[in-house]
């Protein structure tokens, strides 16, 4: 599809603030830029190419244009002070002309290195991966999706299976073969150690981190052991501490911390990892796993980003052994149990467990093989009067 989600409330923002657009690196964000910046005229500076670079150093950006693009500008150590004066210089009572897009393959407030801070002066906006409802061009409606999850439209399912196998990334999706899909995988963590981690970071064993990147496909949907890879890879914690930090700085992976109370015995401290390239998982069922991590991951993103409002996504695991894969905390409160399955339709006696014990008001066990004829709705416990057993097709569906 040529129109990506995020695009209109980007333009909206874009009438009185900065915009920084972050995400992963080639999940479209200057294609989203450009797109933008096609409605009228604009001027793109690449901190990557030399000659742009010393423009933005210099401070000769022309500014006799409408829209200014900034790409991978988190790797200039003085990006916020640069930024915040390029702002108070044009910021109208009622407008800011030119408009300002920022885009960056990592988390530019991480990279900040202190200085001047830009609170009050822009919107942040994280583009992922396409997911099964924006591929499929299906209207998002924020919570009612999951609200009334037998009534919405479902996306294509072989939008579905493209996903399955290829990820959300437009280059491995669009080009449709297991083959180019690879070529492309390789080349990609590649590029993220040799690229992205040489420009931003001061790493001396590059070709560790390019053996934990690769190591990490057998931890997809699992809680990270650190001490475990240390010993595989013959390095110190903290220095596998360290690697794992840069890839959630660059958005190859990121982590779910555990949710629950004390009185059911949760676990506190151990997180699970997942990739946004979900391909990478390294079985079926890992892979779904990610996948819908993925998806919710997104939801809450959207939900922050652009509605304005606190919701968490955290995993459940007690110490006798319960595990509910994801929970969607909404202002820190419980929203919502889900459980996935790869073809295992009989209802988790952990998500039983779980909502036995904790109030949710909504409650989905996620079969990714399961028919649509087979689709149920079961009594639930507590606050959820209902389960709802549903396909992956119907779930991801109804999420951003």
């Amino acid at each position: 599809m040529e129109t990506r989600r995020l695009q209109a409330p980007i333009r909206q923002d874009l009438q009185n603030k900065i915009v920084i657009l972050s995400g992963p690196r080639q999940c479209g964000k200057t294609t989203i830029a450009r797109k933008i910046a096609s409605f009228s005229e604009s001027r793109y500076y690449n901190w990557d190419n030399q000659k742009d670079r010393l423009i933005i150093q210099n401070n000769e950006i022309d500014l006799n244009t409408k829209i200014l693009l900034f790409d991978e500008l988190h790797k200039f150590r003085r990006w916020r002070g640069f930024l915040k004066g390029l702002y108070d210089q044009l910021k109208e009572p009622d407008h800011l002309e030119p408009q300002i897009l920022v885009t960056g393959s990592g988390r530019l407030e991480a990279y900040s290195h202190g200085g001047d801070s830009l609170q009050g002066r822009y919107f942040g906006h994280r583009l992922h991966p396409f997911t099964l409802s924006e591929l499929s061009g299906l209207p998002f409606q924020n919570t009612a999706g999951l609200e009334n999850i037998f009534d919405l439209p479902l996306g294509k399912k072989d939008h579905l299976d493209a996903l399955f196998q290829f990820s959300g990334f437009p280059e491995p999706l669009l080009a449709g073969s297991n083959r180019n899909a690879n070529r492309w995988r390789n080349a990609y963590s590649e590029r993220l150690v040799q690229e992205d981690v040489r420009s931003l970071e001061n790493i001396k064993e590059l070709e560790k981190m390019e053996l934990l990147y690769d190591r990490l496909s057998d931890c997809a949907g699992s809680v990270l052991s650190i001490n475990s890879l240390r010993e595989d890879l013959e390095v110190a914690f903290e220095t596998v501490r360290n690697y794992i930090l840069i890839f959630e700085k660059l958005y190859a992976i990121f982590r779910i911390p555990p949710f629950g109370p004390a009185r059911i015995k949760a676990v506190k401290k151990e997180q699970k990892l997942y990739f946004f390239d979900w391909a990478r998982a390294g079985s079926d069922g890992s892979r779904i796993e990610n996948m819908i991590a993925l998806h919710l991951l997104r939801f809450v993103h959207w939900m922050h980003d652009v509605e304005g409002e606190k919701w968490d996504l955290r995993y459940f695991r007690n110490r006798d052994g319960h595990e509910v894969d994801f929970v969607l905390l909404k202002n820190r409160k419980p929203w919502a149990a889900i459980e996935c399955k790869l073809g295992d339709a009989n209802l988790s006696p952990s998500l039983k467990y779980l909502l036995e014990r904790v109030e949710f008001p909504h409650a989905f066990q996620v079969v990714h093989d399961l028919p649509l004829e087979k689709e149920k709705s079961i009594a639930g416990f507590g606050k959820a009067k209902k389960i709802h057993i549903v396909s992956s097709r119907r779930f991801l569906s109804a999420l951003a």
